[in-house]
């Protein structure tokens, strides 16, 4: 059965870079892409893609991924989330927002939130394509951290395969806590490796 997934922000920088991995996956999910930006109206054009009105994606979503700046997911969110049907799942792509309590909590919502932690500086990579891929989600093969911030149990199996989807390949998805996901990102591996290197 396919999930309707609802990506906001689908023309932008992260939003490209989903929008590429999740139509390697028609199987498993019916994509409405949001997008209001010109430029990144443009992106989804030249990917063949028409964005979808942002009330008609949420009406009919079972996952929504927020790829937003994070400056604009409480404003977004505050519009969103009262439109999501129950059981519908809020996937944040940054801990920011759900650590800081920016987005409005619904009882009847599951919340998951996933972080990149891009490709290992000394890999195995041996693809030219792979080595030049220092983000991760394209070629690189990277691990990833992933929360289940509330929901049933049951949504974390959910949540990982929408995870390791979108930013794959995906090494391992290590589950963590919002909390740990906020300390380790940006405060600890930016500052630390940073540092070490």
């Amino acid at each position: 059965m396919t999930r309707k997934v609802a990506l906001m922000g689908a023309g932008g920088k992260m939003g490209c870079r989903i929008t590429d991995n999740l139509r390697k996956h028609p199987d498993r999910y019916d994509v409405a892409y949001v997008e209001v930006s010109e430029q990144g109206i443009a992106n989804l054009a030249a990917r063949g893609i028409t964005p979808t009105p942002q009330s008609e994606a949420m009406a009919a979503a079972d996952a929504v991924i927020l790829a937003l700046p994070d400056r604009l997911i409480g404003r977004i969110t505050h519009d969103i989330v009262p439109q999501l049907k129950p059981g519908a799942m809020v996937v944040g792509l940054d801990p920011a927002a759900a650590y800081a309590g920016v987005m409005p909590m619904r009882a009847d919502l599951t919340y998951f939130v996933t972080h990149p932690c891009h490709p290992p500086l000394f890999n195995e990579e041996t693809s030219p394509e792979a080595r030049a891929d220092w983000f991760g989600g394209v070629a690189a093969r990277h691990h990833i951290v992933s929360a289940l911030h509330q929901g049933p149990e049951e949504d974390w199996d959910k949540g990982d395969m929408l995870a390791r989807d979108i930013y794959a390949p995906v090494m391992n998805n290590y589950r963590v806590t919002v909390e740990q996901m906020a300390i380790l990102e940006p405060a600890l591996v930016e500052t630390f490796a940073a540092t070490c290197i």
